[in-house]
């Protein structure tokens, strides 16, 4: 087994990822590659910026939904603050306008999590050599949509994900305990969401969710 632990051509890599066994199965995977090292994880955040700054890691794999600031806010303060340090989104999120936000905010590669153990380390590789990693998948995906069948009204890909909850039947206080959001966090976002689209009652928004196919008309799946 090599040790890379004081190996120069050793990626250096963050883990942030809120599930303490979440991060002991990443480290376990990512440690087992060659050319790879651990140097450091975090909980959320505001953790993974110290971590950053302590380790200078030159990989970051940052997961979507954690306490406290939002990833996805958080991606281009990382990239314009921390550029030595690429950005490996790992995510339960599977719709195309969550890679495509992340993507554009300066992410250089997205993994779902239920295929960390095949692309987690690819992805890494990729990142530290200035490339970008897409699971298939999703890319496929956005190949095959349209150009302009983006978020709809601009929406973003956090404002997408509470009016799909909202459409959903969940209250303000559902989706901040489900997002890990204030209550008043939501109800800001939601306001927007009302403002972007021009709808304001829940059946408007359901109906809007409907049209563009942010929702199964036969309900959420069991």
């Amino acid at each position: 087994m090599t040790d890379s632990t004081n190996d120069n051509d050793s990626a250096r890599v963050v883990i942030a990822d809120d599930h303490a066994v979440v991060r002991t199965g990443l480290r376990m995977v990512l440690d087992a590659a060659d050319g790879i090292e651990v140097v450091a994880e975090a909980s959320d955040v505001a953790g993974a910026w110290r971590a950053i700054l302590v380790h200078h890691p030159e990989v970051l794999v940052l997961d979507l939904n954690m306490p406290g600031e939002a990833s996805l806010e958080a991606i281009p303060r990382f990239v314009r603050d921390a550029p030595e340090t690429a950005i490996v989104v790992l995510t339960m999120q599977q719709e195309p306008a969550f890679a495509r936000e992340a993507l554009r905010a300066g992410a250089r590669g997205y993994v779902l999590k239920e295929a960390a153990d095949d692309e987690l380390v690819t992805a890494v590789r990729f990142a530290r050599a200035g490339r970008t990693y897409l699971n298939p998948e999703l890319g496929a995906r956005l190949a095959s949509e349209p150009v302009q069948s983006g978020p709809p009204d601009d929406l973003t890909a956090r404002e997408l994900e509470i009016l799909r909850l909202i459409a959903l039947g969940h209250t303000n206080s559902d989706i901040a305990g489900q997002l890990y959001l204030s209550v008043r966090t939501v109800e800001s976002h939601r306001a927007h969401i009302q403002q972007k689209v021009r709808r304001s009652s829940r059946a408007e928004l359901v109906r809007y969710a409907l049209d563009h196919g942010l929702i199964d008309a036969r309900g959420p799946a069991a």
